[in-house]
């Protein structure tokens, strides 16, 4: 009875880790793209593409399949937001469609007085 408590416990830890995992990836991938698509050179077309291959490359494209990016003003400043939605695992990588929902933010490089 003891050794089934701690496999559950165990598995719980475990399926924990790789939320939190997948949850920290995704963020990052999200924050990333936000940067990128904040660059004088590159849009939001740009970022949201970074974002996507970042997630694909890193965890699959099954958590890469909602992605949006927009301009917008964050403590009056123009800044650049990537928004992820992904399923979020719950047994194994097997979960809540759309459970988890990240964004990453970056202030927008201007050239000049030039604002998107």
């Amino acid at each position: 009875m003891v050794s089934a408590l701690l496999t559950v416990l165990t598995l719980s830890v475990i399926q924990l880790a790789l939320a939190l995992h997948i949850r920290n990836t995704i963020l990052d991938a999200a924050a990333e793209g936000a940067r990128f698509a904040a660059l004088a050179d590159n849009g939001l077309a740009d970022g949201k593409q970074r974002t996507r291959d970042l997630i694909a490359t890193a965890i699959g494209t099954d958590y890469a399949r909602d992605v949006s990016a927009r301009y917008e003003s964050i403590l009056g400043r123009p800044a650049a937001t990537v928004t992820v939605r992904t399923p979020l695992p719950l047994i194994g990588l097997v979960g809540v469609e759309s459970g988890l929902e990240v964004a990453g933010h970056a202030s927008v490089e201007t050239l000049g007085n030039q604002v998107p």
